[in-house]
């Protein structure tokens, strides 16, 4: 689900600006200007670590600017960086002159807030030396190279003039020959899950990079040699794009032939590293795995004991099965034929936004900000093959931009697949998915991390945070009255909890124990009452990622069990509001580091 997850080179994971961050620093690409060290960082004279930090965002974007397009810098937008072995070797020094600046900060003598921000700039740059060196998806994932987001991100900017877009996209074009060239030159036995997705989403490119575009550049204040120049890098942009997707199509042939693709799987060494440096929770893989296990039992337990209660009511003349299994899934499957409509999904998802928006407000749960609006927007089709629904939100520099919420209509199923996805997304968990993507889940979240005073911090967005809030909001909500306590509610939001859950057991049984796909599909379909549909669909998702489907459940049992830790430790002094609003201050950063910013301000 979000999904927290604004795209960069086509990448699908949540659409946050965590999701630009992960992308940016996999060492695909690297800013062609680096600024010269003349003096090891021993021989300067020493900075305070706010300097340091400040000059190390205003670096980070030098040498990230398509990351910097996505946080609205806009200083750099016009740049589109070349993935080659050249950019390659200057990342891996920037880097490494990072760190070794970092290293002179000793994080003992800082503050509570300062520490943070270290461990949270030391882990970025030493999972970008991981990803380029050894983990080196740059190899084997051609749907990271993908030019459709940022064009796209400049040319639905509202804040900017016409011809300074266009003389933006101009520039970009330049180098989409040469940028497609170097992907080509660097994909080495891919997956094949991921040269399929590779080919779909550059399909999608075309529809951004389209003919269409050349209506404003004629209506433009741009000179007559720069619209003609237009044309032809377009035309060679298009020409490029389609050269990638044959190359990828023939080389899926070769694959399928040959048996030779990479496994999607990574293995428990790689793995245990990927949590480590994607979760940042303090916890390991294997360690979180197990207590997936455990709640999976406790909320199993929960799900039969509403069931009980409901059986008499839906079903008074029939006997309530002994296996408590396949109590709960009859129900179940007679209650999701409550839904709506193919054609009514997406209308209804923006129907129920402003009733999210005033249980929050009538019930004093968090304050929302008026002025930073939400669009509900069917998922463009360069982001579509990997999450239903997610969010794509803007940097801390354009908070005045649209958040959207992005929701794949079902033109493309079957009435098959379209009745299964439906019974999924059935009456009440319709509403708990609006609740995770946008009021008071992600879309929330994500417009306080842009307003926290550390940059650092908004950033450098943790995944698990990110997603373990919109977790957490979907039980708060309920636990306040959101759905008058309705016990179908509860069944209901219990396995959608069970999703999550699952999630985190699916994915590392997947990468880790190597489970077969009819393994994955019985863990969905019978342990967690899943539709077929969003079953398949899950397990294509897990082959197109590692880690991230652990962090909803990591984050929310953090979150969770700290505010359980604080109610308790301030009893009656406890206010649910300024707890989620204090909690929000401090940006995306990782639960952990939270925890400890809020016990040293008390």
């Amino acid at each position: 689900m979000i999904r927290g997850n604004t795209p960069l080179q086509g990448k699908k994971m949540k659409q946050s600006l965590l999701a630009v961050a992960l992308a940016s620093i996999l060492g695909l690409s690297a800013c062609q200007t680096t600024t010269p060290v003349t003096n090891s960082p021993q021989q300067q004279v020493q900075p305070s670590f706010s300097q340091f930090s400040k000059g190390f965002i205003a670096d980070l974007w030098q040498q990230y600017p398509g990351w910097s397009l996505w946080a609205g810098y806009g200083k750099y937008d016009h740049i589109l960086q070349v993935p080659d072995q050249t950019s390659r070797e200057k990342n891996k020094q920037w880097l490494n002159t990072q760190l070794a600046t970092l290293s002179v900060y000793n994080p003992v003598n800082l503050s509570t807030n300062e520490k943070t921000d270290y461990y949270l700039i030391k882990n970025l740059l030493d999972k970008g030396l991981w990803e380029q060196e050894k983990f080196k998806s740059w190899q084997w994932n051609p749907s990271s190279y993908n030019v459709a987001g940022g064009f796209a991100k400049i040319i639905n900017s509202r804040f900017e003039e016409e011809d300074t877009k266009l003389s933006k996209v101009l520039t970009r074009l330049e180098n989409v020959p040469a940028y497609y060239q170097a992907a080509q030159n660097n994909i080495s036995i891919p997956t094949l899950e991921y040269t399929q997705l590779g080919i779909s989403q550059n399909k999608g490119a075309l529809s951004v990079l389209s003919a269409e575009l050349l209506k404003p550049v004629k209506a433009s204040g741009l000179s007559d040699t720069d619209k003609s120049t237009f044309e032809v890098r377009l035309t060679a942009a298009q020409t490029a794009i389609k050269g990638y997707i044959n190359f990828l199509t023939s080389l899926e042939k070769e694959l399928k032939a040959s048996g030779a693709a990479r496994s999607f799987r990574i293995g428990e060494k790689l793995y245990e590293e990927k949590f480590a440096f994607d979760i940042q929770s303090g916890y390991t893989a294997k360690s979180m795995y197990q207590k997936a296990l455990a709640d999976k039992q406790r909320v199993l337990a929960e799900m039969s004991k509403i069931s009980d209660s409901l059986w008499p009511k839906y079903f008074p003349k029939t006997a309530k099965p002994v296996n408590p299994q396949e109590k709960v899934a009859k129900l179940i499957k007679h209650l999701a034929v409550k839904h709506v409509s193919r054609d009514e999904f997406v209308p209804e998802i923006k129907r129920q936004i402003p009733e999210l928006e005033a249980f929050v407000r009538d019930n004093d749960l968090i304050t929302l900000d008026p002025e930073k609006p939400l669009v509900v927007r069917a998922t463009p089709e360069y982001m579509r093959g990997f999450a239903g629904a997610s969010i794509s939100a803007p940097g801390p520099y354009d908070t005045k931009e649209n958040t959207y919420y992005n929701v794949t209509p079902l033109d493309s199923m079957t009435d098959k697949e379209a009745d299964s996805y439906l019974r999924e997304y059935n009456h009440w968990i319709l509403q708990i998915l609006n609740i995770h993507e946008a009021i008071p889940g992600h879309y929330a979240q994500l417009v306080y991390s842009n307003e926290s005073p550390s940059l650092i911090k908004s950033i450098l967005g943790n995944g698990a945070m990110i997603e373990g809030w919109a977790v957490y909001t979907e039980r708060m909500m309920l636990e306040e009255g959101y759905g008058n306590f309705e016990p179908e509610m509860w069944l209901m939001y219990y396995k959608w909890n069970l999703r999550v859950i699952c999630n985190t057991l699916l994915d590392y049984g997947i990468q880790v124990q190597g489970i077969s796909e009819e393994e994955g599909l019985s863990l969905l379909m019978n342990d967690a009452f899943q539709e077929e549909t969003e079953a398949k669909g899950k397990w294509r998702r897990a082959t197109l990622s590692q880690v991230q489907l652990t962090s909803y459940y990591s984050g929310y049992r953090e979150i969770y069990d700290f505010r359980e830790t604080q109610k308790e430790k301030l009893g009656d002094k406890f206010d649910l509001k300024k707890f989620h609003e204090d909690f929000l201050s401090y940006g995306s950063a990782p639960v952990k580091y939270v925890i400890q910013l809020m016990n040293n301000s008390q």
